[in-house]
């Protein structure tokens, strides 16, 4: 697909051959805005992993320095304080067996991130077909079945990330958008690099980050050398 012109413009700032420092890679990013709304830094990582092994698979979370943006529509599957603590918090949507049965039937899924209590698990399991597709099935990998629905709720709002590999051996992370700061998204950028190498499988013995993107929000990337 065809480049506008202000993308080209920005890209020709953009060395393709050079990986650049975190520093410059960021002066870069204010540069390369190509978007009238307010762009959000991504972050793209290409890992040196076998995706088709389990052993290898890279997924982790991390509460970041600063926050930035909305909170997330939240739904959580709980019941008595559990489901009490959610509604307090500010979950969208709150409920058990009859919540469970209500998506069934509808199939309508009306959040971006879903929570879940130990027990409410084999529930769960009635929609497991449709929230699985759209990556919303609650996991204990990625802390999202918990027993402490507070302090999960709390550190979302903290802006908590959580980060899997794709088929491809990518990661893409949203490290906050420009209004938060280079900054403060500077300090979001090396804290999520620095727990994505603390995630790095025991059996990787050759290069594990192979390449490190930075883009704006329909942006050129910028290769940075960690």
């Amino acid at each position: 697909m065809k480049k506008g012109k202000k993308y080209q413009a920005v890209a020709k700032l953009i060395d393709k051959t050079k990986q650049y420092s975190v520093d410059e890679a960021f002066e870069l990013v204010e540069k390369t805005i190509t978007t009238k709304f307010e762009s959000t830094v991504e972050l793209h990582v290409n890992l040196g992993i076998d995706t088709k092994k389990g052993e290898q698979q890279v997924r982790g979370t991390i509460v970041p320095p600063h926050a930035s943006g909305k909170m997330k529509r939240i739904a959580v599957f709980a019941q008595g304080k559990a489901a009490d603590d959610a509604k307090k918090a500010g979950a969208v949507l709150v409920g058990g067996a009859e919540l469970i049965e209500e998506i069934r039937k509808s199939g309508k899924v009306d959040f971006e991130l879903a929570i879940a209590t130990p027990d409410m698990m084999k529930e769960l399991a009635k929609i497991a077909k449709v929230l699985g597709p759209k990556g919303l099935m609650p996991n204990p990998k990625s802390e999202t079945v918990t027993a402490d629905i507070a302090k999960t709720m709390a550190e979302l709002a903290k802006g908590k990330i959580a980060f899997k590999n794709d088929k491809n051996g990518n990661l893409h992370i949203a490290l906050g958008k420009m209004g938060l700061g280079k900054e403060k998204i500077k300090e979001n950028f090396k804290a999520v690099i620095d727990e994505i190498k603390k995630s790095k499988p025991e059996e990787i013995k050759g290069t594990y980050l192979k390449t490190v993107t930075l883009t704006t929000s329909m942006g050129p990337g910028i290769r940075i050398k960690v």
